[in-house]
């Protein structure tokens, strides 16, 4: 590949990480677009996981052989049988060097050369393929993985001009991944809650809606699990609001846990003193159990004074429901009947006759709850 060539390549990877919408998205395309670059046959980004001491990879594209996933989720290497991110690069970064890729070979290199691993070579051998070019990627002034590519045996072997080739590559797909995570980052604190950690309004009207749009299609059932947090204002007013964000944090991990046992569940904060749980799948029996069950735990919060809780299912009759809208205005009007009746259990639309009139009917002038809607 040319000079023009190289360019197109590189223009064209920045461009594919620029418009990816996830990370795996952001991992496939450097990925596949260094594969293409250089020529390969395969290749791999992997991160270096400090904290456990091995290189996961993340992706694996191109021509894969037995064993090798796209996403693999188990696929991990100890960083001491791979030492060259640890080793090599410090030592070359010490003396003043760049972080530059190398090459390796199935035939191996003489034991001591930079980057050489015994490891590598066997792995090249076992997978039929005939040499690889290996790049570090270095974000944020350390080194954070490296990108693989491969090419298989009996293929012209990759040299010294395809390595330095590499590290510009390398150096494209480190821009592409800090880009990425600040777009993650941005994701989440846009839709999770700063107090709790929960998911927040938002997120759960982002939610709600494809939800009930799967409820629609395909009939799947869905619930909504509206929550009071009772008591807040007067432990807010005796002990200080310090105190009341604490009871909120810990009401919050409650609601995780019973979450959890519902799968797929999102938990969430709507604001103030209100969450709810929000699920696709699981019937409308096995939601009100997680909410029976969340309602007992809120009662042993050392503060507070539990929780009120309104349930709405399309598994219950409930009559029609065309938009989030409408489950979101059940659930809350059962939640507003548990609180004015102080129920030590949920209140669930479609068991109770009352929540449907409520859900129907405006609130009394003056009344503070306004049934809402899902934006």
């Amino acid at each position: 590949m040319g000079v023009d060539g190289r360019l197109r390549a590189v223009v064209s990877l920045a461009q594919a990480m620029a418009s990816a919408q996830a990370p795996r998205d952001s991992w496939r395309a450097a990925a596949q677009g260094a594969r293409e670059a250089l020529g390969g046959s395969f290749a791999a980004l992997s991160v270096w996981e400090r904290d456990l001491g091995r290189l996961k990879v993340l992706v694996n594209a191109g021509e894969r052989v037995a064993g090798e996933e796209e996403f693999p989720e188990a696929e991990a290497y100890p960083v001491h049988q791979f030492p060259e991110i640890a080793e090599f690069l410090h030592e070359r970064w010490a003396g003043g060097g760049g972080p530059n890729a190398w090459v390796e070979t199935a035939e191996g290199a003489a034991a001591g050369s930079p980057g050489y691993s015994h490891q590598r070579v066997a792995a090249l051998r076992r997978r039929g393929r005939g040499c690889c070019v290996v790049a570090p990627i270095i974000l944020h002034g350390r080194a954070w993985g490296e990108l693989y590519v491969a090419r298989p045996k009996g293929a012209p072997l990759f040299g010294r001009d395809d390595a330095d080739f590499a590290t510009v590559i390398a150096s494209v797909v480190a821009s592409g991944i800090a880009q990425t995570e600040r777009l993650e980052e941005v994701r989440r604190l846009a839709f999770t809650d700063p107090l709790t950690g929960l998911a927040n309004r938002r997120a759960v009207d982002m939610r709600l809606d494809e939800a009930v749009g799967r409820y629609r299609a395909d009939g799947s059932v869905t619930s909504l699990v509206v929550c009071d947090l009772n008591g807040l204002k007067t432990v807010n007013d005796t002990h200080g609001h310090a105190v009341g964000d604490r009871l909120l944090e810990r009401f919050a991990s409650v609601l995780s846990l019973c979450a959890a046992k519902l799968p797929g569940a999102v938990a969430a904060r709507l604001g103030g003193d209100e969450f709810c749980l929000l699920t696709v799948g699981p019937s409308a029996d096995e939601v009100i159990a997680v909410a029976d069950e969340l309602c007992v735990r809120a009662a042993e919060l050392e503060l507070g004074e539990g929780v009120a809780c309104g349930v709405a299912s399309t598994g219950d009759a409930i009559g029609e429901v065309r938009s989030a809208r409408r489950l979101f205005r059940l659930a809350d009007a059962a939640q507003y009947r548990a609180k004015a009746a102080r129920a030590g259990g949920p209140v669930v639309a479609g068991r109770d006759d009352e929540v449907l009139r409520l859900a129907d009917t405006p609130p009394p002038s003056g009344d503070r709850r306004r049934f809402r809607d899902a934006r």
